[in-house]
């Protein structure tokens, strides 16, 4: 290995970066280190003002850049529109970041019909319409490196935001989201399956604990209690996110495909106190 080559091992300036879900909590974190290392970032989200504002935001951090095409990703029509608007400024994606979700909790006796299709749609059949209908970027993203023997240079990269809750079983009452997660880990690694040979892997990032508008309450209520929980006695930092994504996006990580990362501390290895 040449000193060069250890050098760029976690570089990913140039490469062309979709977040959805880009505009604030774990999307943000990860946006903020691609454009900081240089490449290129398109940021979604729901709300036109916050990603514009985002936009900003990251684009003064340079070197890279930040672009908001902002899209409603529960509605077919607007991931249509997403994938128009991107393909009419890129030729190709280097890599996909599916982050954008959501979180219903509800007793069992009360959980709605519509919250579970809510959060089903958002965290799991978005992710794979989006994925469906970008693939002709992403295949275009892997073939700009070239091939060797049949082996892409430097595959494209789908990154998907998981969770713990896909990995145990929670203590609370978020039903779908446990079950969304669980399947887009699941169909995190069909895809690396399907699309390896293609020059486009796919990986799951199974975050835990993180501060975000989307765990604020709960960690206002328990944030004691779950950190006590994590070995490492913290919660997630932006830095942990973004070292993963890089490192999933770049040579350091071109190797890894159809694995799920628990990203937590060690919650789920988490062990009683000894009594010794």
């Amino acid at each position: 290995m040449t000193s060069l080559q250890i050098e760029n091992l976690f570089g990913v300036a140039g490469k062309v970066v979709l977040v959805t879900g880009g505009s604030r909590g774990i999307g943000k974190m990860i946006a903020s280190a691609f454009v900081r290392n240089g490449a290129k970032v398109y940021i979604s989200a729901r709300s036109s003002k916050d990603c514009d504002v985002t936009a900003q935001e990251l684009c003064a951090l340079g070197p890279g850049k930040c672009v908001a095409i902002p899209a409603d990703m529960q509605k077919m029509s607007e991931v249509e529109r997403l994938v128009t608007a991107l393909s009419s400024k890129e030729k190709a994606l280097h890599v996909l970041v599916n982050n954008a979700g959501t979180v219903w909790a509800e007793s069992l006796d009360d959980y709605p019909d519509e919250g579970f299709t809510k959060v089903l749609t958002l965290n799991l059949q978005r992710v794979f319409t989006l994925t469906q209908k970008l693939l002709p970027l992403l295949r275009a993203g892997a073939s700009q490196a070239g091939q060797e023997n049949n082996v892409y240079k430097d595959p494209a990269r789908i990154i998907n935001i998981g969770s713990v809750e896909g990995l145990g079983v929670p203590d609370h009452d978020t039903y779908a989201y446990s079950a969304a997660k669980a399947g887009l880990h699941h169909l995190s690694r069909h895809l690396g399956g399907r699309l390896g040979p293609e020059g486009i892997v796919s990986n799951t990032i199974a975050c835990g604990a993180f501060q975000s508008k989307m765990t604020a309450q709960m960690l206002e209520t328990t944030g004691d209690v779950i950190v006590s929980q994590v070995p490492t006695n913290r919660l997630g930092t932006p830095e942990d996110v973004a070292g993963a994504a890089l490192f999933l996006s770049s040579r350091a990580g071109a190797y890894v495909n159809g694995a799920t990362i628990a990203l937590d501390g060690g919650f789920l290895v988490n062990m009683p106190a000894s009594k010794l």
